[in-house]
């Protein structure tokens, strides 16, 4: 068995406990979609005939983050769960024949929804699987059903102070500005971003932080994620466009958030009630990663969203 192939059963086996009979009923398949240049893997269960929910996972994770929800989800809806080019186990091109921009990582997701035909779904996003997830929904704002949005950000007062070396970037980048975020993708940084705003760190399974920590190890990936780190700064001058797709079309939108995400604070999940009034805010006694910690809490809450607001 290669290491992939073990990864992704240890992945479902996971899945197996979480899921009891339904996931034995709906089994996680694992799946590969060529989309251009790019091989994207991903994570599908359920009925293709039920109701869709896209999960974009975000910045340092990939599709297994949902290991947990997916079962939980399959026994009603069509779940699936793509990995983003330079995560996971999606193969993408080398940075010289691949632009590692968040338009570049949404026209091929765009691209595989559209491979597999997925003309309407409820949208859940993470971190950077946000900015990927708001382009989706303002090319094509009819397909979104509904969001949700774990600490995926949409608002400047989201921006949390971890973002001050980033910004500098933004402002100047220079090589000097680069090199002083070479800590930022490298596995002792991952860790920590899955233990800060943790009360106790022995809840959260070393699974997520060892398997991204061995895929941003990857030769040329340090330098991908800075490239992405850098680039972010257009989903920052996007956001207006994303709130007028927010306030034009009224998704329902429930937040479930770490309210101690260093990076994306509370009051980026309370601007949604500017424009979706309606939105369902829910904090959580947790970091960035949420569901490694709160699966239990924030699963039954999303179940009971998405089962209220798809007909």
């Amino acid at each position: 068995m290669t290491t992939t192939q073990s990864i992704a059963a240890a992945g479902l086996g996971v899945a197996l406990l979480a899921g009891g009979a339904h996931a034995a009923d709906n089994p996680v398949h694992y799946r590969y979609e060529q989309v251009g240049d790019v091989k994207v893997f991903y994570r599908e269960a359920g009925n293709p005939q039920a109701p869709t929910v896209l999960l974009l996972h975000g910045f340092a994770a990939s599709s297994f983050m949902f290991r947990d929800l997916i079962p939980a989800l399959a026994d009603r809806y069509h779940v699936i769960a793509p990995d983003l080019p330079a995560f996971g186990f999606t193969e993408a091109p080398a940075r010289s024949e691949y632009a590692y921009t968040f338009s570049q990582l949404a026209k091929t997701i765009g691209q595989f929804t559209e491979q597999l035909k997925l003309d309407k779904y409820a949208l859940m996003v993470h971190d950077y699987g946000a900015p990927v997830g708001w382009r989706l929904a303002v090319e094509h704002p009819t397909r979104v059903t509904a969001i949700i949005s774990q600490n995926g950000n949409a608002y400047e007062e989201g921006l949390g102070d971890g973002w001050a070396p980033i910004q500098r970037y933004w402002n100047e980048p220079s090589q000097k500005n680069r090199e002083a975020l070479s800590d930022f993708p490298t596995p002792a940084s991952i860790k920590w971003q899955y233990l800060e705003g943790v009360s106790d760190p022995t809840t959260v399974s070393p699974d997520g932080y060892t398997l991204e920590g061995l895929q941003i190890s990857r030769p040329g990936n340090a330098d991908i994620q800075l490239d992405l780190v850098l680039d972010y700064a257009n989903n920052v001058a996007m956001y207006p466009q994303y709130q007028e797709f927010f306030r034009k079309y009224q998704p329902p939108l429930l937040a479930v958030w770490g309210k101690n995400d260093p990076f994306f604070l509370p009051a980026g999940a309370e601007a949604w009630k500017r424009d979706i009034p309606g939105a369902d805010i829910r904090f959580y006694d947790t970091g960035h990663f949420a569901l490694e910690t709160h699966a239990k809490e924030i699963i039954p809450v999303i179940r009971e969203f998405l089962d209220k607001s798809i007909r």
